[in-house]
């Protein structure tokens, strides 16, 4: 792969005014753009998420995600934890930690049911507590 291809997720949004406000939260910076105000992109960083108006979507039966590999998860977890998301429910933030597929990683829910995974691969000797 080229150092310049990308994979950029397109994530359904019931509103887009509302998918800004939240990811600001998160950090993130973006735009309504296009025809019919149906199209966003949001960056933090070199993180990119685009979004996509499906009013009709239910939450709690979205099955879209994507993962989020970065080079440090742990800056980003902090940084996302000021947001004071929940622990349950939708939207929510899950806790940091080592998986046995050998990430370490976090994962947060959006107001539209979107699963973000966020981490990156750690070699084993990580505290799984840390």
């Amino acid at each position: 792969m080229k150092s310049d291809d990308l994979a950029i997720p397109i994530l359904p949004s019931r509103s887009l005014p509302g998918t800004l406000a939240f990811y600001a939260r998160l950090g993130f910076e973006g735009a309504i753009l296009g025809e019919g105000d149906a199209y966003a992109i949001l960056t933090r960083g070199d993180l990119e998420l685009h979004f996509f108006l499906h009013t009709e979507l239910v939450p709690s039966e979205s099955w879209a995600g994507c993962y989020l590999r970065v080079a440090d998860v742990e800056p980003l977890y902090q940084a996302f934890l000021a947001a004071d998301l929940p622990k349950r429910g939708i939207p929510r933030m899950d806790a940091i930690g080592n998986k046995p597929w050998g990430m370490r990683e976090f994962a947060v829910v959006d107001p539209d049911g979107n699963l973000l995974r966020v981490g990156q691969p750690y070699d084993g000797t990580l505290n799984a507590e840390r």
